[in-house]
């Protein structure tokens, strides 16, 4: 290979730390916010199951944040991979850093989740997470979470810190972890005021969609460097 190819490749190898430190940052804010309770310290607090917590905000669960829908596999004759019917995904094996890979489709739909709802792992590793970026049909390893307002991110992150919780169902006492609805609806969680979760929003919501952007950018990339590697190889 030329210097030129070789100097060519490197530029087009995908930059995800900066994606990674993003995303830690918001992480980062959301724990602050509600875990340590750092901007909200000088307000009236109650007593709760979790512990002390600011007054006006209650100790829930994910079904009063959020929608869940359970997968549901399509036949497998309905597959493909040339974009017929509508985009497809069977469980965390498409998942990459925030979003799935696009390999599949199916023509027979049976359960949709929602252009940016969570999708979480329901099957061994339970609680695995991406973000659909459009409407798509789900299967039988994966749960689609769609948050009941606009703050996505606050969802998101809440999911996030609840990942041992989750862990608990991972072949605990079994050969197979799985989650079912009634548990994933159940899942206990600590549910703040309505402004402080639209100003956390407000403030992380951006992060995000930054995320998503370096996230296209990556993609755009893998492309490129897969096209032009037979070239730069003198093939």
């Amino acid at each position: 290979m030329s210097t030129y190819g070789r100097r060519r490749l490197r530029s087009l190898t995908p930059r995800r730390p900066r994606n990674h430190n993003l995303e830690e940052q918001a992480q980062a804010l959301y724990k602050s916010w509600f875990v340590d309770f750092e901007p909200f310290k000088d307000g009236e607090f109650i007593n709760s199951e979790l512990g002390s917590i600011p007054k006006g905000w209650h100790v829930g669960v994910l079904s009063e944040i959020a929608t869940i829908t359970m997968g549901q596999s399509p036949s497998g004759s309905s597959f493909n991979e040339d974009g017929k019917g509508i985009l497809f995904y069977q469980g965390r094996t498409e998942f990459g850093f925030r979003f799935p890979t696009i390999r599949l489709y199916t023509t027979e739909p049976s359960r949709f989740s929602e252009p940016g709802s969570i999708l979480i792992s329901v099957r061994a590793p339970v609680g695995d997470i991406n973000i659909s970026k459009t409407r798509c049909c789900i299967g039988r390893g994966l749960a689609a979470i769609k948050p009941n307002t606009e703050s996505y991110s606050f969802a998101l992150y809440t999911i996030m810190n609840n990942k041992d919780e989750l862990d608990l169902y991972n072949g605990e006492g079994t050969v197979f972890g799985s989650i079912n609805r009634k548990e994933l609806e159940g899942l206990p969680l600590l549910v703040p005021s309505y402004d402080a979760i639209e100003s956390f929003n407000e403030i992380v919501a951006p992060i995000d969609k930054m995320v998503e952007t370096l996230s296209d950018e990556v993609i755009n990339l893998q492309n490129e460097r897969d096209s032009l590697l037979p070239f730069l190889m003198g093939k």
